[in-house]
């Protein structure tokens, strides 16, 4: 436990999901900005989604196959700061569309890498692993709250650039960071990956994945956008997402216990039938502000309670030489989901309204609580 590199593998969760922080509340503000459609908007928003899909089973065969998963975490790290740079140069559709796909290749192959390598370094205590993850949910909050005030003050002509400075802070986080190689779990060495797969409750738990990212689809689409329009300022905008990522560190820090006293199963349930209730709040009563505050809070189930017990799963199915491949998966079903949730918030938006939109959302994680209850099994806690 002295040995673990706490804050090394912190300022890198710090810098990657302050970059989180920077695109998920304004990313669309931005598009906006330019002078896009609600429906262009949603297509822009979807094609790093996409790229979710894709990229991290590729680096992630690649980690597992090489071993070298450091190396591929820095170089990824680079080539995003290299093809973002890109945007500098024109802002028209299609090359903002083909910025939005290059530098998503190389984003997507970073984190599910790194969740390796950080669980590598825990050496078997899954417990700690909230306590490191957290500093990425601060590194989201300074982002949120500082770039909230200031583009009330400044143009988001300033936008790229504060990307491109976060972005340079994951390279030099990750060139801080020592490797680590998984330890051989209890799976047997020669069952492959599709077998474990096959496991009772495992692709039933990926469906799932996929379902909740869908239903996060007009909350990271269009949030800011809807705000705006109900009269609120986008520092006040800034304070709210922050709101929901203090919710999510202080369910991090209270996961290992709750990880202890209930099973994986009934947290994920848990986290499913909160989001449903989240979706209808935010697209029926976003204009009264205790409301929309109640709904910011319940993001420590729609994300903190969901990831941390999402990664504890996905461990606890996978062998040693298949964890890349695992975290992989889990990546590129959350970004596949999270396309759809996009694509299809960004096309019902104009043509169903708000309400609507968040409702299909709500269906959505329903449909998900559904699957989990029926088809995976308890687990000891």
């Amino acid at each position: 436990m002295a040995a673990l590199p706490y804050w090394r593998l912190s300022s890198f969760y710090l810098f990657y999901f302050a970059l989180l922080g920077s695109t998920a509340p304004f990313l669309a503000l931005y598009f906006d900005h330019l002078g896009f459609s609600a429906a262009r908007i949603g297509e822009l928003v979807a094609i790093p989604m996409l790229m979710r899909c894709v990229a991290p089973n590729i680096w992630g065969w690649l980690g597992d196959y090489t071993g070298r998963r450091l190396a591929i975490v820095r170089f990824g790290a680079v080539c995003t700061l290299l093809t973002f740079s890109l945007i500098f140069v024109s802002q028209t559709y299609a090359w903002l569309a083909m910025v939005m796909a290059l530098h998503a290749f190389f984003w997507h192959a970073v984190l599910p890498q790194f969740e390796v390598i950080t669980l590598a370094h825990l050496q078997g205590q899954t417990s700690r692993y909230s306590q490191i993850r957290l500093w990425g949910s601060i590194g989201f909050i300074i982002t949120v709250v500082v770039l909230g005030r200031l583009f009330e003050w400044l143009s988001l002509d300033i936008y790229p650039a504060a990307l491109v400075l976060i972005m340079a802070g994951i390279v030099l986080s990750s060139l801080w960071v020592p490797n680590a190689q998984p330890a051989q779990g209890n799976r047997p060495a020669g069952e492959g990956f599709l077998k474990q797969l096959r496991h009772p409750g495992v692709l039933a738990f990926y469906a799932c994945v996929a379902l909740m990212q869908v239903s996060h689809g007009p909350y990271y689409t269009f949030l800011t956008l809807h705000l705006e329009r109900l009269g609120y300022s986008r520092g006040v905008i800034g304070m709210l997402w922050a709101v929901g990522v203090v919710a999510e560190v202080l369910m991090f820090m209270a996961m290992s216990r709750i990880l202890a006293r209930f099973s994986l199963r009934r947290v994920l349930l848990a986290s499913f039938l909160l989001a449903a209730l989240r979706w209808v709040l935010l697209g029926s009563f976003a204009e009264f502000l205790w409301v929309l505050l109640f709904a910011q809070v319940l993001h420590a189930a729609t994300f903190g309670s969901f990831h941390a017990a999402a990664i504890a799963f996905v461990q606890r199915s996978f062998g040693a030489r298949q964890q890349g491949q695992g975290q992989a998966l889990y990546a590129a079903l959350a970004g596949t989901g999270g396309a759809l949730g996009a694509l299809y918030s960004g096309y019902s938006w104009n043509a169903l309204g708000p309400t609507l939109t968040f409702s299909i959302a709500s269906l959505a994680a329903l449909a998900a609580a559904v699957i989990i209850a029926t088809r995976m099994q308890e687990d000891r806690p």
